[in-house]
Parts: structure tokens; sequence; C-alpha cells
């Protein structure tokens, strides 16, 4: 192995989805993956527990994003405006990457080890920007309301993404959606209705 080269966790993560597009995630090891990367089997183990966490290391960075994006927002943003901002962000990033989001959704369609993860994950990532919105002072359940209420509209509007040959413009499918979100509230009746 070669001298020490920065990012050793973008690395192997970049190396994995390599290796698992060409042989497939279950026929794909933490050696293959260490190799690949030009690091020590060790060296995988010591940054990731499995495979599957270097799998969702693009998660990792999603959700710090989105927590500094809740915190920076203006003061007396509404936390499902906050919520959805750090989304649309998401959104933004995925939009300027299509193949490699295609690549990640056709291994996780083709897996259900990585399908249970990927709910895990995105439930983790709603956590995350639900604290972030109660640090901001937003009171719980609102908190909680708001940012899996952002995160259900962003799982939607990515569905609808990926399922379009012609790749529609994420962030304005997630604002589409918030939309429709807003439009269905707005008409929905009341108890007595």
């Amino acid at each position: 192995m070669g001298r020490w080269e920065p990012n050793p966790r973008g690395r192997l993560a970049k190396a994995a989805i390599e290796l698992f597009t060409t042989q497939g995630f279950d026929q794909t090891t933490g050696a293959q993956i260490a190799a690949r990367a030009g690091m020590h089997e060790r060296s995988f183990f010591r940054l990731f527990p499995d495979k599957r966490e270097v799998f969702f290391h693009a998660l990792e960075t999603a959700q710090r994003e989105a927590v500094a994006a809740i915190a920076d927002a203006p003061e007396g943003t509404a936390p499902i405006d906050a919520a959805a901002a750090a989304l649309e962000q998401r959104c933004a990033i995925i939009q300027q990457h299509p193949g490699a989001a295609l690549i990640r959704h056709g291994l996780i369609e083709a897996n259900v080890e990585l399908r249970e993860r990927d709910l895990s994950k995105h439930a983790e990532l709603a956590t995350g920007m639900a604290e972030a919105l109660r640090e901001r002072g937003t009171p719980e359940p609102t908190a909680r309301l708001a940012a899996d209420t952002a995160m259900a509209v962003f799982r939607i509007a990515f569905d609808r993404w990926i399922g379009d040959p012609e790749h529609q413009d994420l962030p304005t499918l997630f604002r589409d959606g918030l939309s429709e979100l807003a439009s269905i509230l707005a008409h929905r009746r009341g108890p007595s209705g």
C-alpha cells in the first residue's frame, strides 16, 4: 500500500459502490473494498463496522448538512420550512449526480438488507433534523412532526424522480410535494365535517 491519502472514508465508500455495482453487494467483502481503495482490511474495519455502513456513508454527510441548514435558517423560520430547506439542499446534490443516485437506488432495490438499512438511515436523518429543530426552540412533538413530514415528502419526490427517465428537477418535485401536502391539509374537513 502506498503513502497515506486523504479522505479514507470517502475512498472506501467510492470503492465499495464500484465493487457492489460490478460484482454485487453479497459477493463483495470488506477486504476487497479496502484493496480497491488502496488500504489494508483492518483500516476498513477501523472506519466502518461493516459493508452496509460504508454503503450509507453519504447519508452521514447528508445528516450533518441537514442539521447545519436547520441551525442556519433565519430566525422565525417555521419548523416545516427549516426542515424542507435542509432536504431541498439534499435534493439539489442528488440532482447534480443522477448516475450515482440511479446506481445506489438499483443496489438498494436489489437487496433486502440494504432496503431495511436505507429506511433506518432515513429515520435517523429525520431524528437528527427533529433534534436540530428542538435546539432552535421548536417544541416536541412539532419538531418531530415537521422533520418526519419533510422526510416523507422527500422520499415521495425521490421515488417520482427515480421513476422518471427524463429525471425532472428533484428540488422542484420536492417543492411540488410540499405544495400538494399543503393543498391536502387546506381541504381537510374538521371533526364535524
